[in-house]
């Protein structure tokens, strides 16, 4: 207050300048240790935060020494550590704004993918009667049980009205949006392929490959029923030699690993079936899907040998009990 001159101001502005310029790695290394237990995330902050302060105490009380009172200070070095501890506050409130800032980013985030998700809800629901149980399949199936009849084959059209319903039930009261467990999904699309069976007799072959592991894993209800449904129209409805329809499900490391394939033309054959990029209504539905569920999923397309179209999908491993 003695001795306040116009260069004061400057001192003020550099040295904010460089507690500034100190923020930066203490980002980089909060990124680092974001998830790290909390204990451990505690007392790497105020481990950080005091040592950024101590080194910024510093170099303000240097600055000020010596830019501001011309090298007039005490001897002893310790001078250069007085307030050093004030300095440790504004880093520690600096590191505590930065986390708050970050978890509530976070928190809008997750607030705006639940609202997607939920209109996601009611566009799959749409899209699960549109796409997965459309018009064609509908009719193909109700056409194969009045054949049946027609042919007094009573036992084996109830059977397949019965299948027929409980897919239907399935398909719609099961939210689209709730992820259920592969065993639980593998019978429902049992339902679907057997009555595909009844249709296409012995053109359709099915080969389940799922490992005992992967049968908890909780997958999105109905998620491989369109790519099924795309083997079924493009494989085997266009073959009069009919084909094969192979399902793997299995896990590695933290992430469940799911593939259907067929041995049809593939990417290679009628591509025009597929659109220009191979993509058909199937593919683009389960697409979408993921992407609004998962924020870590891969999904790729690749020939399967010696032909058809493999369907390759990878998602995080989780189970109903965390």
């Amino acid at each position: 207050m003695n001795d306040m001159r116009d260069s004061y101001v400057f001192i003020i502005l550099s040295n904010a300048y460089i507690g500034g310029m100190f923020t930066l790695p203490l980002r980089y290394l909060y990124r680092r240790v974001w998830d790290m237990a909390p204990w451990k995330l505690i007392v790497t902050i105020l481990g950080a935060s005091y040592l950024v302060g101590t080194i910024w105490g510093v170099i303000q009380n240097f600055s000020y020494w010596e830019f501001y009172k011309f090298g007039y200070r005490p001897d002893e070095w310790i001078w250069y550590f007085r307030n050093t501890l004030g300095s440790f506050y504004i880093v520690l409130c600096w590191s505590g704004l930065y986390f708050g800032i970050k978890y509530y980013q976070m928190l809008q985030k997750e607030k705006q993918k639940a609202l997607q998700a939920a209109n996601m809800a009611n566009e799959a629901q749409l899209k699960m009667l549109r796409y997965q149980l459309n018009p064609h399949f509908l009719f193909n199936t109700l056409n194969a049980i009045s054949t049946l009849v027609l042919c007094e084959e009573n036992k084996t059209a109830n059977g397949m009205v019965t299948k027929l319903s409980d897919f239907l039930r399935y398909s719609l009261h099961t939210d689209p949006i709730k992820k259920v467990p592969l065993k639980q999904e593998i019978k429902a699309l049992s339902l679907y392929l057997d009555i595909e069976k009844i249709r296409f007799e012995d053109r359709l072959s099915v080969e389940w490959m799922v490992a005992d592991e992967a049968k908890e894993a909780l997958v999105p209800s109905l998620l491989l029923q369109p790519l099924i449904e795309n083997a079924i129209k493009y494989a085997i409805a266009a073959n009069t030699q009919g084909g094969l329809i192979r399902i793997v499900a299995k896990t590695f490391g933290h992430d469940l690993l799911l593939e259907v394939s067929d041995d049809g033309p593939g990417l290679d054959g009628n591509t025009s079936k597929l659109d220009s990029e191979g993509v058909g209504v199937g593919i683009a539905n389960t697409k979408d899907r993921l992407l609004t569920l998962y924020d870590d999923y891969s999904f790729a397309l690749s020939a399967n040998e010696p032909s058809g179209l493999k369907v390759n999908i990878r998602i995080p491993l989780e189970f109903e009990n965390g």
